[in-house]
C-alpha cells in the first residue's frame, strides 16, 4: 500500500540525496535507477487520489493519478533517462543533481491534485532549472540564467495571486477545469502562457535555452514546457482564444529560425513552433484534438531531445554551434548525423515517424472543426519547421560545405542516449497503437490513411524543392554570424536605454541639488544664529506681543477678503 501511495518525484528526490554522498560510477548507476524504477512503479500504479490532507480548511491532493497525468509521467520518465544517460560523461554535481531535482520536480507538478501542490513545483521548476544554465559558467549564460529566472519566478508569483482568487472565488484549491470566467482564471492562465512560451512571452526560451551546457539542453527541451501544456490540458481544454495563440506560436518562429546562426537557437524556435500544435489542439478542445496535443508532447519530447542532443553531441566534439561554422561533418560523425537526420524526419512529420502519427491528429481536429484557416496556417507551419529543422540543421551542421573540422562522433554514453531516442521515433511512427493506448480518449483514429500520407508527402516534397531552388538561386537566407533579438529587443535593448536616460537626468537633477546645497551652506552661519538658543525665532516674547501680532494679521486678512 505504502508503495501506491508513493509519489513518482520521491525516487529522483531521494536520487539527488543519494547522488550528492556518492562518487563516480556508484552516482551515476543511481542516477540510472531512479527513472527506471520509478517509470515500473509507475505501471502499477491505478487511477484515483492517493494521498489527501487538510490545511486551512482546504483539502489537498498532492498525488492524483488519471490518463492524462499518465502519459505525462510515462514521457517524462523516459525523457530523464535519456537525458542522464547523455550526461553521465559529465563530472559535475550541479548539473548532476540539478537534473534529478528538475526531473522530480516536473513529475510532482504533472500529478499535483490541488493548485497548492502546483504552485510548489512550479517554483522548483524555475530554481533547479536554472542551475543548468548557469553550470556552462560563462558570462552570457550567466546573464541569460538571470532572466531565466525572473521571469519564471515571475511567472509563480502570478499563479499564486491567482490560485488565491481562484480559492476565494471557490472555496476550493482543486486543479480541474478553470477556464476564463473569472479574474483567477485569466491570471492562471498568463502564469501558464509564460511557461508554454506563448508569443511576447517567449524570449525566456531563445535566451536561455542556447546558453546551457550541452547536456543541460536536453533536460530543459523535455520539462518546463511540457509541464505548461499539461496544465493547460487540465484547466482550459476547449478554451477558443488557445486556438488562434497556438496557431501564432506554430508560424512566428519559423521567421526567426530560418535566419538564426546558432543551430541550438533554431532548435529553440522550433520547439515554441511544436508546442502551438499543441496548443491548438488544447483550444479545440474534442477528444481527438486533445489526444492529438497529448500525444504531440509525449513525441516532442523524445524527437525534440533527439535533436538537441545530436546538436548538444556536435557542441561538445566542435566546441562550435553556428552553422557558418560547420559542415562536413558527415565524414567523421557519421552516427551523429544518421540520428540527427532520424530526428528531423519525426519533427517534419515524415510517414512512419513519430511525428507524424500526432501532428496529423491536431490538424484533422481543426478541419473537423470548421478551423479552416487554422488549418491552413497549420499547413504552412508544418512546411515551415521542415525547412528550418528539417533540412537546415541537419544540411548546415553535416552537409553545406566541408569546414575543415575533423572530429568522431561523441563518448558511447551520448551515441546511446541518442539511438534509444532514434529507435522510439521509428517504433511509434511503425507502431502508432504504442502511443495510443496510452492517451486520454479512444477514439479510433488512423493516421494511416491514402489521404493523410499522400497529403505530408506531397507537403514535404514541395517544401524540400522550395529549398532546394532557393538555396541554388542563392535566395535562402544565408548563415550570419549575428545575434537576432525579437520581442527580447524591449529588455535587453529599450528598457537598458531608457534607464540610462533615466539615470542621466537623475545626475544632472543631482548637479543642481548640489549647487543648491552650496548656497544653502552659504546661509548656514545666518540661519545658526537665528535659529540657535540665542536667535530672534528661539526668543521668548510677552502675551501681549503676540496678541498684537495675532490683532495685526487678522487685520490683513480682513482687509483682503472685502478687496
Amino acid at each position: 500500500m505504502w508503495a501506491t501511495e508513493l509519489p513518482p518525484f520521491v525516487p529522483f528526490f531521494i536520487a539527488a540525496v543519494l547522488a550528492l554522498l556518492t562518487r563516480g560510477n556508484v552516482r551515476n548507476a543511481i542516477m540510472l535507477i531512479a527513472p527506471v524504477l520509478g517509470g515500473l512503479h509507475l505501471l502499477t500504479v491505478p487511477e484515483g487520489a492517493h494521498l489527501q490532507l487538510a490545511f486551512l480548511g482546504y483539502e489537498l491532493v498532492p498525488y492524483r493519478v488519471d490518463k492524462l497525468s499518465l502519459i505525462f509521467g510515462f514521457a517524462f520518465h523516459i525523457a530523464a533517462f535519456i537525458a542522464i544517460l547523455y550526461a553521465l560523461h559529465v563530472r559535475d554535481t550541479v548539473q548532476q543533481l540539478a537534473g534529478l531535482l528538475y526531473a522530480g520536480s516536473a513529475l510532482g507538478a504533472v500529478f499535483a491534485g490541488d493548485l497548492l501542490t502546483l504552485f510548489v513545483f512550479w517554483e522548483l521548476l524555475a530554481l533547479t532549472s536554472v542551475f543548468l544554465v548557469w553550470a556552462r559558467r560563462t558570462t552570457r549564460s550567466y546573464y541569460a540564467g538571470l532572466r531565466y529566472l525572473i521571469i519564471q519566478v515571475l511567472s509563480g508569483v502570478v499563479l499564486l495571486v491567482g490560485i488565491l482568487f481562484h480559492a476565494s472565488a471557490t472555496g476550493s484549491l482543486d486543479f480541474a477545469q478553470i477556464g476564463t470566467g473569472s479574474v483567477a482564471g485569466w491570471l492562471i492562465l498568463f502564469a501558464f502562457g509564460v511557461k508554454c512560451a506563448f508569443p511576447f512571452l517567449h524570449n525566456w526560451l531563445t535566451d536561455a535555452y542556447p546558453e546551457a551546457t550541452p547536456t543541460g539542453t536536453v533536460f530543459l527541451s523535455a520539462f518546463t514546457t511540457k509541464v505548461a501544456v499539461y496544465c493547460l490540458a487540465r484547466a482550459y481544454p476547449g478554451t477558443e482564444l488557445l486556438v488562434y495563440v497556438g496557431a501564432t506560436m506554430a508560424c512566428f518562429p519559423i521567421f526567426f529560425a530560418v535566419i538564426e546562426n546558432d543551430l541550438r537557437r533554431v532548435l529553440a524556435y522550433s520547439l515554441i513552433n511544436q508546442v502551438g500544435f499543441m496548443v491548438v489542439g488544447i483550444g479545440i478542445g474534442t477528444a481527438l484534438s486533445i489526444n492529438g496535443a497529448v500525444s504531440h508532447a509525449f513525441n516532442d519530447i523524445i524527437f525534440k531531445g533527439l535533436l538537441f542532443m545530436s546538436m548538444g553531441a556536435v557542441l561538445h566534439m566542435t566546441g562550435r554551434i553556428n552553422g557558418s561554422d560547420l559542415g562536413g561533418l558527415y565524414k567523421t560523425m557519421p552516427r551523429t548525423t544518421i540520428f540527427c537526420i532520424i530526428g528531423a524526419a519525426s519533427i517534419s512529420a515524415f510517414p512512419l515517424f513519430s511525428g507524424f502519427v500526432s501532428k496529423s491528429m491536431v490538424m484533422s481536429a481543426a478541419i473537423e472543426e470548421g478551423y479552416d484557416w487554422i488549418w491552413l496556417m497549420l499547413l504552412f507551419a508544418s512546411a515551415g519547421v521542415f525547412h528550418h529543422a528539417g533540412i537546415k540543421i541537419p544540411y548546415f551542421a553535416f552537409f553545406a560545405h566541408d569546414s575543415g573540422i575533423r572530429v568522431s562522433d561523441p563518448p558511447l554514453n551520448m551515441q546511446l542516449a541518442m539511438f534509444i531516442a532514434a529507435v522510439l521515433c521509428v517504433t511509434i511512427g511503425v507502431y502508432p497503437s504504442v502511443l495510443y493506448g496510452l492517451l486520454p480518449y479512444d477514439t479510433g483514429y488512423s493516421p494511416y490513411d491514402a489521404t493523410h500520407v499522400l497529403a505530408q508527402t506531397q507537403l514535404l516534397f514541395f517544401s524540400a524543392l522550395a529549398f532546394v531552388w532557393l538555396n541554388l538561386r542563392g535566395m535562402y537566407p544565408p548563415e550570419l554570424r549575428s545575434t537576432n533579438l525579437d520581442v527580447e529587443w524591449v529588455y535587453r535593448r529599450l528598457c537598458p536605454t531608457l534607464l540610462r536616460g533615466v539615470f542621466a537626468r537623475m545626475g544632472s537633477i543631482g548637479a543642481l541639488n548640489s549647487a543648491f546645497v552650496d548656497r544653502i551652506a552659504l546661509l548656514s552661519p545666518v540661519l545658526a544664529r537665528q535659529l540657535g538658543p540665542q536667535g530672534f525665532l528661539a526668543s521668548t516674547h510677552p502675551v501681549g506681543s503676540m496678541v498684537k501680532w495675532v490683532t495685526i494679521l487678522l487685520a490683513v486678512y480682513l482687509i483682503l477678503s472685502f478687496v
